[in-house]
Order: C-alpha cells, then structure tokens, then sequence
C-alpha cells in the first residue's frame, strides 16, 4: 500500500531536519562575534615610528631542560608527528610560572608547534596577555593587519560578515590560498616564539598547516646544503603595503626590506633551519633573478611537498598555538564558508637578528 500524503510529508520534514543537522555554518555568525572587543580595526590614519634593533636574549636559554613547571605529573602529550607539533593539555598558560613561561620558549623551539587546549587565555584581558607575550620580546605592531582599537599589538584574524582578509591577501585568480609563510619575515628582528589564541571558529575548516623548516633542511643533500649555507635573500613588506593601499586600508609605517641567510641556526638549540618563505622572500643576493627565481622555486615545492614534515592545526574556541616562526612556516586553509566566523589574535614577539648557520 502506498504511502499516505501526509506519512510522505512526515518523511520529508525528518529528512529535511537531518540535512539542518548535518549543517556545517556557525549558528553564532548572526549574533555577532564571541568577543567583539577583539574585532577588526582600521585606521588609516594611525602611524607606527620606524622599528630600532633592541638587545635580545631568548627566555629558553634561562629554561631547566627537564622543564618540570611545563612539564609535570599533570601534563599530557600528543606528539602529531615525530619532526613537529605536540598538543598539550593539563596546562593553563595563564597559571605558567616564570620558569614555566621560560620553559614554553625552549618547548616551543624544540617541538616547533604546541597546541594547548581549553584554555582560558581568551578570558584574562589585554594587559595580562601583552605581558605574558613581552616574555619573548617586543612585540610587533603589525604595519597594515587589523588590530584592536587602542592595542597595536594584537594582530587580528578575522573571516565572516562579508569580512574575507583572505581573499583580499590571495585572490581567485589561485587555484588554492595555501600561502606559506613565516610571519613577517621582512623585520630586521623575525618572530620567535609566537601566541595565536581563538575565539569563534567554524566547526569544519580553517585550520592551520604547519611544516618544520629543521626537518626541510636536514632532508636536503649535505652537498647542497653547503652551497645553500652563506647564501642571503632579501625578505620584503612592500608588495603587502601596496596591497593595503589599493585597498584603501592603513599602511601604519613606510614597508621595509631587510637581508637574512637562507639557513639560520636557532640560538637556544643550535639547530639548522631553512629561512625561506613564500610570503615574503623576493630574492636571493648576489643570484641573477633566473638564478634566484630557480632556486627558490625549489626550495618552496620541497617546503610544500614535504608532507611527512608536516601538520594540519585544528582549532577549537579556547585552544592557545605557541610556535616558533623561527624554526616553522605556516599556511591558512581557505576551505570553509566564508558567511561562517573564524576570529583569532596573534601576538607576534620578535626576536633577534636571524644567526646565519
């Protein structure tokens, strides 16, 4: 016997709430986002001096190797993989000691990337997480991102509300937006030990891939890595102010280029690391441009095809990245509905002067 209209009806509203269930947009995209105090700010008007060198010594170096007020009978470890990235848990960063906070640094330099969990980093205000991140060093006022109004420092990642940073950064005209890069690689002083915490993010999407530039180096013939050591590229901020103008956005200081080795050495673990990056890095000094253009295309298809040195990060509201851009590069993955939020901060220490190797 067939069906009656209504038994067809019931059937269609069961499978029609199935689908809604199934729905992967972040339902909290119409209410706004979690924490509107860190939402995106622009202001055009708004100028940064330029940078000056500072003394710096790395916290690790101060660091217990046994690390044991990182490291204790509470802690839990997930190694993702051997060469890179370990996720942390029974650890509040917050609560982290001095000689913990230390101890993160050389952790971080050790396993490149570490994911802390359910952490309440989000929730302790400005003032306390610029402090714990002035641990590091100075931390950068990024030239042309967002940041928070009235607080330079944080760097904000901001997708959702027709807000779409990324398609602005890497347009359609890309078969894909995998970029990767180390963070402002273009300052006289690069990054170390970098924070990124969330706040809103999709349920499926927008994680983080990350690759170690040791594993990259040390997979590299000793033949060539002898000729790559000694060799300088010019690292550029210009084409990323350029962008923001003809967007119409800030360019808060005049985009600066600085010179550093192809291979750096870490100065807490002494380990070899290529310094190189899709971002940022133009050419090569002292290379014809085929020359330079050859060599770097090489070294980025090794970077993006070493999988087996590689991680994806996925994030959930709450989880705290401590990684070491130093010793990393990284990519956003663009593969998420851009109506759905995904809002995080970075605050970006840097360190010293890259040491060539």
């Amino acid at each position: 016997m067939a069906p009656s209209v209504s038994e067809i009806a019931a059937q269609v509203q069961s499978a029609t709430d199935n689908v809604e269930k199934l729905n992967l947009k972040n339902t909290k995209q119409e209410d706004g986002p979690s924490y509107p105090f860190y939402s995106p700010y622009y202001d055009v008007n708004e100028k940064f001096p330029p940078t000056e060198i500072f003394e710096y010594q790395d916290p690790g170096l101060r660091a217990d190797p046994a690390k044991p007020h990182l490291l204790n009978s509470e802690t839990k470890l997930h190694h993702i993989s051997p060469f890179i990235g370990t996720e942390v848990s029974g650890v509040q960063i917050s609560q982290l000691s001095e000689e913990g906070l230390d101890e993160l640094a050389l952790y971080a330099a050790e396993r490149r990337v570490l994911i802390f969990r359910d952490q309440d980093f989000k929730d302790i205000g400005p003032e306390k997480q610029i402090a714990i991140a002035k641990r590091y060093g100075h931390i950068q006022r990024h030239p042309t991102s967002p940041n928070v109004k009235g607080y330079p420092e944080f760097h904000v990642v901001y997708r959702g509300d027709g807000h779409d940073r990324l398609r602005d950064v890497i347009p359609d005209d890309r078969i894909n937006r995998t970029q990767w890069h180390s963070d402002i690689s273009y300052e006289k002083q690069t990054p170390g030990t970098t924070f990124f915490f969330v706040l809103d993010q999709p349920d499926v999407g927008g994680d983080t891939l990350f690759a170690s530039q040791v594993e990259a180096y040390k997979r590299l013939s000793p033949a060539f890595q002898q000729r790559l050591e000694g060799l300088y590229a010019v690292h550029s901020a210009v084409e990323q102010a350029e962008a923001s103008r003809r967007r119409g956005g800030p360019v808060r200081r005049e985009p600066v280029e600085s010179v550093h080795p192809l291979v750096r050495r870490h100065p807490v673990t002494g380990e070899k690391a290529l310094y190189v990056n899709q971002g940022f890095t133009r050419r090569i000094v002292g290379y014809k441009v085929e020359e330079s253009e050859y060599l770097l295309k090489f070294l980025y298809d090794h970077i993006a095809k070493g999988a087996d040195f590689q991680i994806r990060a996925t994030y959930k509201p709450g989880t705290v990245v401590v990684w070491d851009n130093r010793v990393t590069v990284h990519s956003a993955t663009g593969d998420y509905d851009t109506s759905v939020r995904r809002h995080a901060v970075r605050l970006t220490p840097q360190a010293e002067v890259p040491i060539p190797a």
